[in-house]
């Protein structure tokens, strides 16, 4: 059984980077309270032996609903929760233990990514905790505007937090996302409070986040934590306009350049002048 009423079936096997959404029959309201029950969720696409969302190899599990609106999104068929697969715990889970000896050989583990997945931080928790009791390593990747959805007791059960801050300043986070930089932030400070290992990342878009002071804010902050492992600078892509482009959706970036090699190592320049570990 995979779905409480057997629609929009497909397989969830994919790339992050595909096209994929299903029209399911199921109404807003219904989405949120399956959502908010935890024993179902929605999953746009699943991905195994990443080596780019944690340590070792990983699966990926990349579920729907997002608050953010980000104008370089390259995934805007994850923002709406019922354009994924309606997928239950259970068979995320033993999809997962069918890799569990080749996560613990490769020094891997579980991420689940979005979409924002504290959209259904209830779904995620219970597949956290039955990863947890698998031995399998456990990350989040989110941008942390939803982190009260956790509990104290949720968040130290998550082994590793991928936290994305878009900008320092508020004004060019609400620019580029539709949504206030605070609770993030606040957030942030939780994850240290709660001395958890976070990888920070930072998306640099030409023109919009790129600014040497908007950098200098987040690195000192995140420096000022006490609990950041690693910061990886992701250059700006265009591999997600072709999907605004068949959404229907007006894309805002079409012109934006990729960032020079030269101005993304001033950038991870900046994080390591903070003390902070930036890999090449």
């Amino acid at each position: 059984m995979t779905t409480p009423e057997k629609q929009g079936e497909r397989s969830l096997k994919g790339s992050r980077f595909e096209l994929r959404t299903v029209e399911n029959t199921i109404d807003d309201s219904d989405a949120d309270r399956l959502a908010r029950e935890g024993r179902w969720g929605f999953v746009h696409s699943e991905e195994t032996g990443s080596a780019v969302d944690g340590p070792g190899m990983r699966v990926v599990f990349w579920t729907t609903g997002c608050e953010f609106r980000c104008l370089y999104c390259h995934n805007p068929d994850t923002w709406k929760l019922k354009h994924g697969q309606i997928t239950c715990v259970d068979d995320v889970l033993d999809e997962l233990k069918k890799y569990k000896d080749y996560l613990s050989f490769s020094g891997g583990g579980l991420t689940i990514s979005g979409g924002e997945p504290l959209v259904q931080a209830p779904f995620v928790m219970n597949i956290m905790r039955g990863a947890n009791a698998m031995g399998i390593h456990t990350a989040l990747d989110t941008n942390g505007f939803l982190g009260d959805r956790l509990s104290d007791a949720d968040i130290d059960e998550i082994d590793l937090f991928l936290l994305d801050i878009k900008s320092w300043d508020p004004e060019t986070h609400i620019r580029v996302t539709a949504k206030p930089v605070e609770p993030v932030l606040k957030f942030a400070r939780r994850l240290a409070e709660r001395k958890r290992p976070v990888w920070l990342r930072f998306v640099l878009v030409p023109g919009f986040t790129d600014a040497p002071e908007n950098i200098e804010g987040i690195a000192k902050f995140v420096a000022s934590l006490g609990n950041i492992e690693r910061v990886d600078v992701l250059p700006f892509h265009q591999l997600g306009k072709f999907k605004w482009e068949q959404m229907g959706m007006k894309y805002e970036l079409g012109d934006t350049p990729t960032p020079t090699q030269e101005s993304t190592e001033a950038a991870k320049a900046i994080f390591r002048a903070h003390g902070l570990n930036c890999p090449s």
